[in-house]
């Protein structure tokens, strides 16, 4: 799985930098399928996560609108949500940070609509995103009690400062 999503993520990366807009606008077109979408699925070796892949690379396609420069990410959703905010008040110090993240990790489903408004703020506040490979295996893992997705990434928005960090 993770090989599958490391493709997936050279893929679209490969997009934003070979300036494929059409086709990253034709992943952000929520309504109707397209070529562009589909393929996103296809490196899904499970055809069963196709859709996985087609949503991640929606989410991919929302972050990058008009970026010339791909970004692979960095750490999990919750890390990345901890750099949602104003620079005087990021992550658990901004209100709609923390109601984000509470809504996301109390879902029982994967929580598209709530992942799609989180990348929007990150993108808005010019903050990276979550790694996209990592978030392909904690989404294909969401149901998996062992794993604790949700709850990893409860633990990752909450964690103190570390001030040695240069990541957040």
């Amino acid at each position: 799985m993770q090989s599958d999503a490391a493709r997936l993520t050279a893929w679209l990366m490969a997009l934003v930098r070979e300036r494929q807009y059409g086709e990253l606008a034709q992943l952000r077109r929520v309504t109707a399928g397209s070529s562009t979408r589909y393929q996103a699925g296809w490196h899904a070796s499970d055809q069963e996560k196709r859709e996985l892949f087609e949503q991640v690379a929606f989410l991919f396609a929302v972050y990058h609108r008009g970026v010339s420069v791909p970004t692979p990410g960095y750490g999990s959703f919750g890390g990345a949500a901890r750099r949602i905010g104003r620079p005087s008040a990021r992550g658990p110090e901004d209100p709609g940070a923390t109601r984000l993240v509470d809504r996301v990790v109390a879902s029982r489903r994967i929580p598209w609509r709530h992942l799609q408004h989180g990348i929007a703020r990150l993108r808005a506040c010019e903050q990276r995103p979550p790694s996209w490979t990592d978030l392909v295996v904690d989404l294909d893992r969401w149901h998996d009690r062992k794993a604790r997705v949700a709850y990893r990434w409860a633990v990752d928005f909450h964690e103190p400062p570390n001030p040695r960090r240069t990541d957040r």
